[in-house]
């Protein structure tokens, strides 16, 4: 093992959680160039390289825009470049919403303004914006308790109070449910806007975006989220008022019909044909507000990393298929599309880095109880990384969950998401958020991933 890896492996280990780890009877031994492969990778340049380029050249990526557009350009000049095969783009249409102006202020008792953004999908309150009454609940069940008629004409604003957690459960729907639930609802009840405190672990003045969606024939009301400070501001007014508090909303998105996104997919050719593929995937759009560092820029450098790693020590058993996915944000409409083309039986593992770009902790595979020895193998392999053998019939990913229902099975190598929230969706989303020590860990984790079940490299 390398200065680095021990570095890392007794940083990370002194770092776990105090919590009951699945562990294989006994770690089976590695293979020599598994473990070669891995350790050289935490010295890996690449990862950052491919970062900085995407991030700097082409920056914030709206599923259906320009800028996707040119992000697939870029991916595909970049990963022919590194001698990737059969490199290409598999293009579908969506449905495109886009940005506009988004304003807020309090216009009684205590007049200010608030920071905000809207979401996905958001109806728009008309260029002269929109000034009503607001009333506010501490949660989501709260807002559901109450009766429609107490919020019919008024804007809704809902808090909640979004934990800080490690393996990023915090984001389930328990506390995401004002956003991704909440508009749909408050619309249904006439409402006629609704704000929600960011779904987001920060405690600055940048708002958190994400999706939102109108079941059909609910019309789309006015949808935004307020900046974690100034949703605790609003709360404290509405808690000391002593009459209505007034609001002024100006949002302006708009939906411009079906437009192209796409997949962009590269290869590192298996010397067997017949046998089943590996697919190592990301997401390469982004939110309008952000370059996208994070969520998820970090992720398809990282498995393009680790897949030219792979090509260059030779050439592996199985194909290994990059997938850089189109459109993931603003509704999975990539890894549908791509499901919809591929068969999951096809694949020996599926796995998708979607989660920044600190190190990898912990490792979970849904292989089945027939793959045990082979799911044990994978652990012995990235147990030098600091990473903890986790559970055997977790795995999955936003984009490759298409695919794992159609019977793909999966893998996931979790990484540490104590600060993801704090970045993702926001304008802090940034180049200079990422640690690059642990983003070649993250590089060392997937190489040895492909590695081990690539069926052996020649």
């Amino acid at each position: 093992m390398t200065k680095t890896s021990t570095r890392l492996a007794l940083a990370a280990l002194v770092s776990l959680p105090a919590v009951a780890i699945a562990q294989p009877a006994a770690m089976p031994t590695v293979d020599p160039m598994v473990a070669e492969l891995r350790d050289a990778a935490l010295e890996d340049e690449l990862a950052w390289e491919l970062l900085e380029g995407l991030t700097t050249e082409v920056g914030p990526r709206l599923a259906g825009t320009e800028a996707e557009a040119r992000a697939r350009d870029w991916a595909v000049e970049h990963l022919t470049e590194l001698g990737f095969a059969n490199v290409r783009v598999e293009e579908f249409t969506m449905p495109t919403w886009v940005r506009g102006e988004e304003k807020a202020e309090i216009i009684a008792p205590f007049p200010q303004e608030l920071v905000l953004t809207a979401l996905g999908n958001s109806g728009s309150t008309g260029p002269d914006g929109l000034e009503a009454e607001v009333i506010g609940y501490a949660d989501y069940p709260s807002f559901l308790a109450d009766d429609p008629a107490n919020q019919a004409g008024k804007i809704v604003f809902i808090s909640h109070a979004m934990p800080r957690n490690q393996d990023g459960s915090g984001y389930s729907p328990a506390f995401g449910s004002p956003r991704w639930f909440g508009p749909n609802e408050a619309a249904s009840r006439g409402a006629a806007a609704i704000i929600v405190k960011s779904i987001g672990t920060e405690h600055d003045r940048t708002p958190h975006t994400g999706n939102t969606n109108f079941q059909p024939g609910v019309t789309p009301i006015p949808a935004a989220a307020l900046a974690i400070p100034d949703a605790n501001q609003l709360m404290r007014v509405l808690e000391r008022a002593d009459g209505p508090v007034t609001m002024k909303l100006l949002l302006t998105p708009r939906n411009i019909g079906e437009q192209v996104s796409g997949n962009v997919i590269a290869e590192v050719p298996g010397r067997n044909p017949d046998a089943k593929k590996l697919q190592v995937a990301c997401h390469l759009d982004s939110w309008d507000n952000s370059v996208g560092a994070f969520d998820d820029g970090a992720g398809c450098a990282i498995v393009a990393a680790a897949a030219k790693r792979i090509m260059e020590a030779g050439r592996p058993m199985r194909t290994i298929e990059i997938v850089w996915y189109g459109a993931e944000e603003v509704g999975i409409w990539g890894g549908r599309d791509f499901a919809a083309r591929h068969d999951g039986t096809d694949y020996h593992a599926v796995a998708e880095s979607d989660f920044g770009a600190d190190r990898v902790w912990k490792v979970t595979t849904n292989f089945g109880e027939g793959r045990r020895a082979e799911a044990d193998g994978l652990r012995a392999a990235l147990v030098p990384l600091g990473i903890v053998p986790g559970e055997y019939d977790q795995a999955g990913g936003a984009d490759i969950g298409p695919l794992m229902r159609e019977g793909a099975p999966g893998l996931s190598l979790r990484q540490d998401g104590t600060r993801y929230f704090d970045l993702h969706h926001t304008p802090n989303d940034t180049l200079d958020q990422v640690d690059p020590e642990q983003l070649r860990q993250n590089v060392a984790a997937w190489t040895a991933m492909l590695a081990y079940l690539s069926g052996g490299i020649e």
